[in-house]
């Protein structure tokens, strides 16, 4: 199939969702390729209902379970991290101290693989946290995953019954290396790469970088399509990442990685009669893998706040510890919060079904 011939039934697919009120929800995410190794990763969760969750540092040297079943993978965590939790029962967004990044986002399209009664398991809500704890790079773990295949499960989704969890994950390093973990019809599939510096929900991994593809012809400057829907977001997020000015200064890259996150969100509180499952942009994240800092924006929140890894203490010892960030997101902090986190008791990943 040619790409324009994909492109088009890409088009009418989008379009049969359109009118039959069945789009996902929605988020992006994109990786700016600065100078002098400044590699910035954005992203924003879009969301429909409020969300529910909070930022942690999660300490190296600690023992986890996969939480799948009598096989499911064991390991203790070789480095720290930051992330920002969903419902306080998973891994939705992460920054680790050797500058690995982890973006999980939904995506219908997710069929995890039956249990064969053989391969190693691991519950769809620590499934990225398993990358934050054991790899520095996304080579690595990409390796790592080929060698040592592990099959993901998962779970409904808290306060909307019969719904299972669907996500696929992004990984982007220091390096500016990237890859997208997608399960298409149990399959694992890996886009391992540089050039694979934007993702969004729908459609599948492929059929996205058709069109992309298509786009590519177009005058960005000139003309971009502009609706909220996954496909949109993808080819402005692809165009804009790499049109906006690149910086090695820090405070100048962040800037023009949130001004990509935010062009390609969607306005809170948006309401569509034909598109009951539209999403409102709930919060962005910016990482710097340079520097390691962890920028987070709520969208009820008038300020943009960060954590500097460097400055955070991830031994054992210092344990785990949380940024309360209210209901909505909407608790006010600015600057640096590295010293703002309370050691408290670890939030439980919730266990495969």
């Amino acid at each position: 199939m040619s790409t324009y011939t994909r492109f088009l039934s890409l088009v009418l697919a989008s379009t049969i969702m359109l009118f039959t009120g069945t789009s996902a929800e929605a988020c992006t995410r994109a990786v700016y390729h600065g100078p002098e190794g400044r590699v910035l990763t954005g992203r924003s969760m879009d969301w429909k209902l409020d969300w529910n969750g909070n930022m942690w540092i999660l300490p190296r040297g600690v023992e986890r379970n996969g939480l799948a079943g009598p096989r499911s993978v064991n390991w203790t965590s070789k480095y720290g991290s930051v992330v920002v939790t969903g419902y306080e029962i998973a891994t939705s967004d992460g920054l680790n101290e050797a500058g690995l990044m982890v973006n999980a986002l939904w995506m219908t399209r997710s069929v995890y693989p039956e249990d064969d009664g053989r391969t190693p398991r691991l519950s769809l809500s620590i499934w990225p946290q398993y990358f934050l704890d054991n790899f520095a790079t996304v080579a690595e773990a990409v390796e790592h995953l080929r060698a040592n295949p592990i099959h993901v499960a998962t779970g409904e989704v808290p306060d909307q019954p019969g719904r299972m969890a669907t996500t696929h994950l992004s990984l982007s390093d220091a390096s500016g290396d990237s890859a997208i973990l997608e399960w298409i019809d149990g399959e694992l599939r890996i886009h391992h790469g540089r050039q694979y510096q934007v993702m969004t929900n729908e459609p599948i991994f492929e059929d996205q970088l058709a069109i992309t593809q298509y786009w590519s012809r177009v005058d960005g400057l000139t003309f971009l399509p502009g609706t909220s829907r996954a496909e949109d977001r993808f080819a402005r997020a692809s165009f804009l990442i790499n049109a906006v000015d690149k910086f090695d200064d820090a405070r100048l890259a962040a800037a023009a990685v949130f001004s990509v996150i935010r062009n390609v969100s969607a306005p809170y509180g948006v309401s569509i009669d034909n598109q009951p499952n539209l999403s409102t942009t709930r919060w962005r994240v910016v990482a710097d893998h340079k520097d390691l800092l962890y920028y987070f924006e709520s969208v009820v929140s008038p300020n943009v706040f960060w954590v500097d890894l460097k400055n955070v203490d991830f031994s054992p010892e210092a344990g785990v510890r949380k940024l309360d960030l209210g209901p909505r997101q909407q608790n006010l902090f600015s600057g640096d919060v590295s010293d703002s986190f309370v050691v408290t008791e670890p939030f439980p990943f919730m266990p495969a079904e």
